[in-house]
């Protein structure tokens, strides 16, 4: 995995979002072997730090630097805790796999998050 990813950025939060989000669900293989990871990471500690380092770091700085953009743009709340909205978006479901992962799933999740954190209309 490339140490610097880089998301698009269309101006667009909400379908950036969707994009990345779609793209984790769109194999069903990979859900199994993240899901069998996730475990070995649990009983070994240096595996753990591998995968974090590795394979999750790149991507969950990638998409952090996408909300940093769109903080920037005035498209999300400066008191927002962008990592924990990274957490939010990658973290429940893929790992407690108590529903499906779908195209459904991974919007449904970016529609939710993005509602959250930007900034009230008035």
């Amino acid at each position: 995995m490339p140490a610097d990813l880089t998301l698009p950025d269309t101006g667009d939060l909400r379908a950036d979002l969707r994009q990345v989000l779609r793209a984790t669900v769109a194999d069903p293989r990979l859900s199994a072997t993240t899901r069998a990871i996730t475990i070995e990471t649990l009983a070994d500690e240096e595996l753990g730090a591998q995968v974090r380092d590795r394979l999750l770091r790149p991507q969950l700085n990638a998409v952090r630097a996408r909300l940093e953009a769109a903080c920037e743009a005035g498209q999300v709340r400066p008191d927002v805790a962008l990592d924990q909205v990274v957490e939010l978006l990658f973290g429940p479901r893929w790992l407690l796999r108590n529903g499906p992962l779908t195209d459904d799933y991974a919007d449904g999740i970016g529609d939710l998050t993005v509602a959250a954190i930007t900034p009230a209309r008035t």
